[in-house]
């Protein structure tokens, strides 16, 4: 009674799109952290695979490590770290290492004098969005050990990379500004890189003279825009998510009728009730109460009443409603994730991320394989 459609051929329609933005010389990471933002991690890995990515990125080992279970043979980067990771099996797994600190380091280079293998790692720099990164007063100290671990044969330099703070234009040309001075300053020491990156999907699509030799892309794969006033068909971008559910029950209630907690919404004239099996548990934000609509059977309506945890209540009128009718909460012939985002004052991002598990997840264009 619940379904999420993820329409994998979209992934590789958003892939083409981009790789035909960047051109031929600068490779393409996807994305898959979060659950490739709830869109599947390993299906959509498989798919990006069968498509020649040259890159996978996660935010963690975990999910790195997965995909590797899974059989999937690209390369991944993973950049945030837990403080207790030993880097033993990452390492052994040809996982990409985001570099941030001296202590990084060490224990990356521990972990490959262990096994007898060198480690791929990427230098993260922090140059202004204050998170994950080495600041650019650091930075010469840990080239220096970075230096030495090559020297030694542990570790290889793969890349260097940061990441904008999408501020304004602005504060992004000042952070493209000090990535130049970053790169700079390893090239005094030496250092020569395979990938050097610092767009996201909302810089790949800004600033040409920043996708370098490699642009990360997540939102964008998944067709939606990074930005609240664009959508993603602007940017030739299709939607690959679509939520759907089925009315499970319908009935006649007089004029005055209080509906779902707090009576929020009453009604105005007799009327007909749809119930929805889609709540909050689903991912549908309790906050878009009064303001998100649905679609059923081609017409959109308002959920005027409480969304709560596994359900809410549509006034459908005297319209032609009845259950095993089909509800599009976001895609397809409904709102968008764009809209639903609006209405919840949040961003796409959220919304496809946090769809709940009990949607029945159907995949259209997997590689053979990838369903499990």
């Amino acid at each position: 009674m619940r379904k999420l459609t993820i329409d994998l051929n979209a992934v590789a329609v958003n892939l083409g799109t981009i790789r035909t933005l960047v051109g031929p010389t600068v490779k393409v990471l996807g994305v898959v952290k979060a659950d490739a933002y709830g869109h599947g991690m390993v299906q959509v890995a498989k798919k990006l695979e069968a498509e020649g990515i040259d890159f996978l990125g996660t935010a963690d080992l975990t999910e790195a490590l997965t995909l590797r279970a899974a059989g999937i043979r690209s390369r991944i980067l993973a950049w945030i770290h837990d403080p207790e990771d030993d880097f033993v099996a990452s390492v052994n797994h040809d996982i990409d290492l985001a570099v941030s600190s001296n202590d990084q380091l060490f224990r990356i280079q521990k972990a490959a004098k262990a096994i007898g293998k060198s480690a791929r790692i990427h230098i993260k720099v922090d140059t202004g969005l204050g998170r994950n990164g080495v600041t650019l007063s650091e930075l010469e100290d840990l080239l220096k050990h970075i230096k030495v671990a090559v020297s030694e044969g542990t570790v290889i330099t793969s890349g260097i990379f940061s990441h904008l703070s999408s501020t304004g234009p602005r504060e992004d040309l000042e952070q493209i500004a000090r990535f130049d001075e970053a790169l700079a300053l390893a090239a005094e020491h030496g250092f020569e890189f395979e990938v050097r990156h610092l767009t996201a999907s909302d810089g790949t699509l800004s600033y040409p003279q920043a996708r370098y030799d490699m642009v990360r892309c997540g939102i964008a794969l998944y067709g939606l825009s990074p930005f609240s006033d664009n959508k993603g068909k602007e940017f030739g971008l299709k939607p690959v998510m679509c939520a759907e559910a089925k009315v499970v029950q319908t009935k006649r209630v007089p004029s005055g009728s209080g509906v779902s907690y707090g009576y929020l919404y009453h009604t105005d004239r007799e009327t007909t009730l749809a119930l929805v099996p889609v709540g909050y548990a689903e991912g549908l934000p309790r906050n878009a109460t009064g303001k998100a609509e649905v679609c059923i059977n081609g017409k959109r309506y308002p959920i005027l009443s409480r969304i709560a945890m596994d359900q809410f209540v549509v006034d459908v009128g005297d319209a032609s409603v009845s259950p095993g009718d089909r509800v599009v909460i976001f895609g397809d012939c409904g709102p968008s994730a764009d809209d639903l985002a609006n209405a919840a004052d949040t961003i796409n991002y959220e919304i496809v991320t946090r769809i709940g598990s009990r949607l029945n997840r159907v995949y259209l264009g997997a590689v053979e394989g990838s369903q499990n």
